[in-house]
């Protein structure tokens, strides 16, 4: 089993050390981990900045060891249609083996909270994310993998409590699916959203649709910020995944590694 996307006190909303991610990993029985803390930058003319400090990075990572995990290092990158040099001096800044390109900002506003929200149905609101999604993964080179792509489902905001619904925004998210296979970037399962919104994100029935579009990579991330989510639903991802591609991914040096189920 394995986590690729976990948040310890390196990030600004992490909420436990990585030594003790580590050990809540090792006792999840994980095989292996990534550490992928946030480095999100929004501009709104101050300036909105919420990013992990390099040098902490190297303190709190450069001896993390485990005789039972196998540790990896990241980052989630927080991605707009125009931040593409600040990504690549971000992934160039250490040998990282890992980079997640999330969205969380469209159009100026935290999709988590409410402001994002004001004026929209759901349905409009959950069009504009895949629409910023899209114009980001087209424009965007530098990540390996796209991070919780229906992120937007968990918002607590939310007029519903749905799961972004694939038939409702086909088109849309089929050119999401085409681009990321095009580009030989993958797609993350993100469990976190199965306590949330009672879904994958995304489920099921994209990440078939990204197989069927010519997706190979996959990977599988709980996004803990905290030791009790550390691998959570990932013996049941690998079940789903094993059914759909056979095979889970992680990384080594921003290189995909393929792991038969």
């Amino acid at each position: 089993m394995f986590d690729y996307h976990m948040h310890s006190t390196v990030s600004f909303d992490g909420h436990a050390a990585p030594e003790a991610m580590v050990k809540a990993a090792e006792q999840a029985g994980l095989q292996e981990i990534c550490f992928t803390d946030h480095r999100d930058y929004y501009y709104n003319g101050k300036g909105v900045f919420m990013v992990f400090d390099w040098a902490d990075f190297d303190k709190r990572y450069g001896n993390l060891k485990s005789d039972r995990v196998m540790i990896r290092r990241g980052m989630e990158f927080g991605m707009t249609t125009d931040n593409q040099a600040q990504l690549a001096a971000d992934a160039a800044a250490r040998p990282l083996d890992f980079v997640l390109g999330s969205v969380h900002f469209v159009d100026g506003l935290d999709v988590y909270f409410q402001p994002y929200w004001d004026g929209k149905t759901q349905f409009e609101a959950e069009r504009r994310f895949l629409e910023h999604t899209l114009a980001c993964v087209e424009v965007q080179d530098g990540f390996d993998v796209l991070a919780h792509l229906t992120f937007l489902s968990k918002a607590k905001v939310k007029p519903t409590p749905r799961a972004i619904p694939y038939e409702e925004h086909r088109a849309v998210i089929d050119e999401i699916l085409r681009t990321l296979a095009q580009k030989e970037k993958g797609l993350e399962m993100n469990t976190s959203g199965v306590d949330r919104c009672g879904a994958y994100l995304p489920d099921e029935t994209y990440l078939r649709r990204f197989k069927e579009l010519g997706g190979e990579i996959v990977t599988i991330g709980s996004d803990a910020h905290n030791t009790d989510r550390v691998g959570q639903y990932s013996r049941e991802a690998c079940e789903i995944l094993k059914d759909i591609f056979g095979y889970v991914c992680t990384f080594e040096g921003r290189k995909p590694i393929f792991h038969q189920l």
